[in-house]
């Protein structure tokens, strides 16, 4: 058997590689052996003599299945966690993002001219103490409200047409 350890090593510099990534075609060690120069292994290579195996891969699929369990709310129960609840999604995060959408609802509310400055102050201050639950919520709060301001005000109206008709007679 032919020691090829000279071969392997500049194989494995040519393929800028470790000395395991080199393979050489066992029929032709004679000829290989023959090869002392990077220059002949160059050719060995261009010929098919001396290959570069291809690295191993390193399989992503269970990987991706196990995602997939967790998206769907697998692999969370007690056993899996290590924070508190508070410190796995804080009450104060959760507040913000609702009290956010809630304000930026009524800025929108207000600035299409669908309620008054009255009705968004009185609406805001209910939101920040907690009143509202959600967007559809509040959105319900608000449609009931002018609901009522309309029926009161037609209420309104009439009785100041019966009071006008009781001063002409």
């Amino acid at each position: 058997m032919v020691s090829l350890r000279l071969q392997k090593r500049l194989a494995a510099n040519i393929f800028k590689c470790g000395k395991a990534k080199v393979w050489m075609d066992p029929n032709e060690t004679i000829h290989i052996s023959m090869a002392n120069s990077r220059m002949n292994m160059r050719k060995l290579i261009k010929d098919g003599f001396i290959l570069k195996r291809p690295s191993k891969l390193h399989s992503r699929l269970r990987a991706r299945e196990a995602m997939e369990a967790r998206r769907k709310g697998r692999h969370s129960g007690n056993g899996k966690r290590k924070g508190t609840k508070e410190a796995r999604s804080p009450s104060k995060l959760l507040w913000m993002r609702r009290i956010r959408v809630l304000r930026r609802l009524l800025r929108r509310y207000r600035d299409a001219g669908k309620i008054d400055s009255h009705v968004h102050r009185e609406v805001y201050m209910k939101a920040k103490g907690n009143e509202f639950k959600n967007k559809r919520v509040l959105m319900e709060y608000v449609h009931k409200l002018k609901d009522e301001r309309k029926i009161s005000r037609a209420f309104q109206d009439q009785f100041l047409a019966i009071k006008e008709k009781k001063k002409k007679k």
